[in-house]
């Protein structure tokens, strides 16, 4: 069975007065997958700092690839999302914390029901600095045996984020009453928004 995964949500002092712009400068992304982009976009689009999440494709070798191309797993292609945040309210070591969080990290190319190689966790680093911020967490979970079994989170070079198609964006804002979204995609709302209460864009 998985360890209890205490998080440690750090505070962060210098918050944007409500209904202020970040500035562009302020502004870092990172692509991440865990599953089905559907229940990893509906996470972070509820964290306090996140501007944007977009769901798309990460990880493949040809172009333009399309929901039928990659649900076939042999696209080589990953569900991902795309996650814009403001490094004044939120960094890349909770935005990490979050998704290790919600999905598990130690079941290869599968969460879940969901099974194939564009389900595979994974983090699409864009600079050194990324993949040194997603290697010193991996090994830091190692070191603390916070799971029974081995972590298989990859790290990848972002090589090229393609957007899905319109109907999967804000997947579960829109589609609440469907069953996947009830059955798989509720219970990691709840988990989240109990580890990270303070840290909601709506406090509950």
């Amino acid at each position: 069975m998985k360890k209890l995964f205490l998080v440690c949500v750090l505070t962060i002092s210098s918050l944007f007065a409500k209904g202020q712009t970040p500035k562009q400068s302020n502004l870092e992304s990172i692509t991440v997958a865990g599953g089905c982009y559907w229940c990893v976009e509906a996470v972070y689009e509820n964290l306090i700092g996140v501007q944007s999440v977009i769901s798309g494709y990460a990880g493949g070798k040809n172009s333009n690839p399309t929901y039928e191309d990659v649900s076939t797993g042999r696209s080589g292609y990953a569900e991902v999302v795309k996650i814009t945040y403001d490094k004044n309210v939120t960094n890349l070591d909770e935005i990490f914390k979050v998704f290790f969080t919600v999905h598990d990290p130690t079941t290869l190319n599968r969460q879940g029901a969901d099974v194939g190689t564009q389900y595979r966790s994974a983090i699409f680093y864009k600079n050194e600095a990324q993949k040194k911020s997603a290697q010193t967490i991996i090994n830091a979970m190692k070191k603390a045996k916070i799971y029974d079994s081995p972590i298989v989170t990859t790290l990848e070079p972002l090589t090229k984020f393609y957007k899905a198609e319109d109907y999967h964006q804000n997947y579960y804002a829109n589609n609440k009453n469907q069953p996947y979204c009830q059955m798989v995609i509720q219970p990691k709302m709840e988990k989240f928004e109990k580890l990270f209460k303070n840290r909601l864009k709506k406090q509950k």
